[in-house]
C-alpha cells in the first residue's frame, strides 16, 4: 500500500451484528491516523476462534464495514497469526478495545518489538455481539414458550357421522 507519509491504523475483529460499540471503535481508531484498515475474520476463522459460526457471512460483514465512512480498507483475516499481516500492511498502529488490555491482543508483541504502537481504545460497556447473541437467544426461547402456551389444547369431536 502506498503510504505517502500517512499513518496506517489496523483494527481487527469479527464485526458480527454491527452495533454502536463497533462504530465507537472505528471512529476512535480512524482518529489515530490517516488510513484505517479493518481486518475481518473469515467465517472459518470465526468458527476456529469462537467455536461457532457468525450470524452474518464474511461478505455481509465486510460490506457493512466498507460502507462506514471511517473505514478506508477492509481485508480478510484468514489465520490466527496476525504478525505477518501487520508486517505486510506496514501498520503503524494496532487499535483494539481496552477489553483486550489484560490478555494483550494478538500482534501486540510484534508491534512493540518493531517500535510501533498498540492502542487500547475505550470499550463501550454493555455492547457486544456476544451479548446481542445471548439476548436474541433468550428472546426467541421466550417467544417460543409464549407461542406454545398460547395455542389452544387438542380438539376432539364426538358424535355420529
Amino acid at each position: 500500500m502506498a503510504r505517502d507519509g500517512k499513518v496506517i491504523v489496523f483494527t481487527p475483529g469479527t464485526w458480527d451484528m454491527f452495533h454502536i460499540g463497533h462504530l465507537n471503535l472505528l471512529r476512535s481508531a480512524k482518529a489515530l491516523g490517516d488510513i484505517l484498515i479493518v481486518g475481518v475474520k473469515t467465517d472459518e476463522l470465526v468458527r476456529e476462534d469462537k467455536g461457532h459460526r457468525p450470524l452474518m457471512s464474511y461478505e455481509d460483514r465486510a460490506a457493512v464495514l466498507a460502507s462506514c465512512r471511517y473505514v478506508d480498507v477492509v481485508m480478510p483475516e484468514r489465520t490466527m497469526e496476525r504478525d505477518k499481516l501487520l508486517a505486510e500492511i506496514d501498520a503503524d498502529i494496532l487499535a483494539v478495545g481496552d477489553d483486550w488490555w489484560a490478555r494483550k491482543v494478538r500482534g501486540h508483541e510484534f508491534m512493540v518489538n518493531n517500535n510501533r504502537r498498540v492502542v487500547y481504545l475505550p470499550y463501550t460497556e454493555g455492547r457486544s455481539s456476544t451479548l446481542m447473541r445471548q439476548a436474541l437467544d433468550r428472546f426467541y426461547r421466550e417467544e417460543l414458550q409464549e407461542s406454545r402456551s398460547a395455542r389452544p389444547g387438542p380438539r376432539t369431536e364426538t358424535g355420529t357421522p
